[in-house]
């Protein structure tokens, strides 16, 4: 299957988020993408990116995320598993925070076309330093004012939109600690 969409759908979008959104709501609807265990992204040709799923401690370590996000900034939304139109087609974020403001202006679409404020990708033993360079780059591009990255060992790295090295922590949640801790 060379993409989701027929060769003219393929052949007449120059919009790459138009052809995302388009690509995204047809994987949306295809039952037999929805029965698999597997997580499913686009490349920018609108073809099927699958992973196989994450070992427990992925999830784990997104819900843990998570919830000090939401705890420590309560007054917006998290979000696992976000959709997001990139460059490079439909990528799937780990765990987001979004404001409502931001949220609200893409409430009902298949996929955001405005990147949330926060990206946090948990690193998994595959991914390598130059995939999450990419990832950061095209979630930056597409609107996230920081980018963070969960690493193995629990250690947060966080980034921000205008500053290329990893500075201490993050402005946006000065209170999230440097390090996960699950018990």
């Amino acid at each position: 299957m060379a993409s989701v969409l027929d060769t003219a759908e393929l052949a007449e979008s120059e919009d790459q988020t138009a052809f995302n959104l388009a690509v995204w709501r047809k994987v949306l609807a295809d039952r037999f993408l929805a029965g698999l265990p597997h997580r499913i992204e686009t490349d920018r040709y609108g073809q099927i990116v699958m992973s196989p799923p994450p070992a427990p401690e992925h999830g784990e370590e997104q819900f843990e995320t998570g919830s000090m996000l939401k705890k420590l900034l309560p007054d917006g939304h998290v979000i696992t598993e976000c959709p997001v139109s990139t460059a490079e087609g439909v990528k799937g974020v780990d765990v987001t925070w979004i404001s409502k403001e931001r949220r609200r202006a893409q409430r009902g679409q298949v996929c955001f076309t405005q990147a949330p404020e926060i990206c946090v990708e948990v690193v998994s033993p595959g991914n390598t330093r130059r995939e999450l360079r990419e990832k950061k780059a095209l979630f930056f591009a597409a609107g996230a004012e920081e980018v963070w990255f969960c690493h193995r060992d629990r250690r947060m790295e966080f980034f921000r939109k205008a500053e290329p090295e990893a500075p201490a922590g993050s402005a946006l949640c000065a209170a999230f600690p440097k390090r996960i801790q699950i018990d």
